[in-house]
């Protein structure tokens, strides 16, 4: 039972550990990450001057992309010594002035920097673009400068950085590659004539696959399975041990620092077997396969569905060792829900009364606007030949009318002053659809047969 206890508690830090740190794998995307890979690697070993955009939605795996091709590539002798990496972030960095300082710092000028004062910003940035340019391409180490947010360089004065850095890449006066990584895919329209006109137009497009649901199946197998001795063996390849000093020395480039490593975890050979077998079977299970495809359907990105996955493995106890068929059902459940639907099933029976009479006037009259009055005479024809809602009075049903509107299913749609309109006369529209109106009655609790029947018939 103790070595149960450790392992799934070793499991649970296992996978949370990948989920969350495991930036060194890549998962598709095999040509565009090619793409990235040679343009790095002919700049560091062969001294092209190259500048690019990454471009794809948030969460798609864009610094993951970058991060895994440096991870690779930084194993190499012949990269990490005729490179240097530069890293910007456009959230970081909010002028030119601030990243050109922290360039000079990560290209490790402080000393050349030491005792001279800059006058102006013009001359720290001759400065650094004389570095850049001191040397042929033969003696002179390849920069390679990542701009994270991209798109928030593009507002900075004059674009005078990105001018600058395009220009050097473009006329090969110093071997740099400038690549550019924003989920704003119209950015080159950001750009100035004078910093297109240098800009190589080299785009690289990361687009959801809106039809791979085998891979999502694939990527949640892959996920979830705890590697067996063979392949920790041969994870030497898949995810290399970063030793080189000048990464951690550069504060600033943390994309290489606390990458996930298996071999940190020490894990019974008997219970990866059976945790192994078990999310075999979860994947081959209908009711799983349900639930992930609903998921799919709502959002293909891989980053967010990380994010599920992690939910579902901190689950995991003494208790619940193994993940379930329940627990993925219920985590698909509250990822669907609606907090809407929720409120909607905690209304009394008056104020559900009142959202359907919404309701059935948003039919006849094709959601046109509507103010109290309208819903309480609709109200009263139904409630008169209602043995349960008889004789309900009208402050009673105006305060009812009031919560719906602090829980905004109703909202003004007057634009003009309304003082001199009395709130009974106020025009309103429904901020909900029919089709949360009728799950929550379906849904609903000790609702009275003949109000659920009402929702169901616009005859009143």
């Amino acid at each position: 039972m103790p070595d149960t206890k450790n392992d799934v508690e070793n499991t649970r830090k296992f996978l949370k550990s990948r989920l969350l740190t495991d930036r060194a794998s890549f998962h598709g995307y095999e040509d565009e990450r090619q793409h990235i890979h040679d343009l790095l690697e002919r700049t560091a070993e062969h001294g092209e001057s190259n500048s690019a955009l990454l471009l794809g939605p948030r969460g798609i795996g864009k610094t993951t992309l970058v991060t895994s091709v440096l991870a690779e590539l930084y194993v190499k002798e012949s990269f990490h010594r005729n490179s240097l990496i530069v890293y910007l972030n456009g959230s970081i960095h909010i002028d030119d002035r601030q990243a050109l300082i922290s360039a000079t710092a990560q290209m490790n000028l402080e000393n050349a920097v030491d005792g001279k004062v800059f006058g102006s910003f013009a001359e720290n940035l001759a400065f650094l673009l004389e570095c850049l340019k001191a040397g042929d391409r033969k003696k002179s180490k390849s920069v390679i400068f990542l701009l994270e947010e991209f798109d928030l360089f593009c507002s900075h004065h004059n674009q005078t950085l990105l001018y600058n850095l395009f220009d050097v890449a473009q006329s090969a006066q110093a071997p740099i590659c400038v690549l550019g990584i924003t989920a704003r895919l119209d950015v080159i329209e950001l750009l100035e004539k004078r910093v297109k006109s240098r800009f190589s137009h080299r785009q690289i497009f990361l687009l959801p696959n809106e039809d791979d649901f085998d891979g999502r199946l694939e990527l949640f197998e892959s996920l979830l399975k705890l590697p067996t001795e063979q392949e920790l063996r041969k994870l030497d390849s898949t995810h290399p041990s970063i030793s080189d000093s000048e990464v951690f020395n550069n504060e600033e480039f943390t994309l290489l620092r606390n990458l996930f490593n298996p071999k940190q975890f020490s894990i019974g050979s008997k219970w990866v077997t059976q945790w192994n077998r078990h999310i075999d079977k979860l994947v081959k299970n209908d009711a799983v396969q349900t639930v992930l495809r609903r998921i799919y359907d709502y959002d293909v990105l891989e980053g967010p569905f990380r994010m599920l996955l992690f939910e579902l493995v901190g689950e995991l106890d003494e208790v619940h060792p193994n993940i379930t068929v329940e627990s993925i059902q219920h985590l698909g459940e509250n990822y669907e829900s609606d907090d809407k639907l929720k409120l909607l099933m905690g209304l009394s029976v008056l104020e559900m009364c009142l959202i359907i009479a919404m309701k059935h006037h948003s039919e006849i009259y094709d959601r046109e606007p509507f103010n109290f009055e309208m819903i309480l005479t609709r109200f009263g024809k139904w409630a008169n030949s209602s043995s349960s809602m008889m004789g309900i009075e009208r402050p009673v049903v105006l305060k009812a009318f009031e919560h719906l509107k602090q829980l905004e299913f109703i909202a003004l749609t007057t634009t003009g002053s309304l003082s001199k309109v009395q709130k009974e006369y106020q025009v309103h529209q429904l901020l909900l659809t029919h089709g949360q109106i009728h799950q929550a009655v379906q849904r609903m609790q000790l609702l009275p047969t003949e109000v659920s029947q009402w929702e169901q018939s616009s005859l009143v």
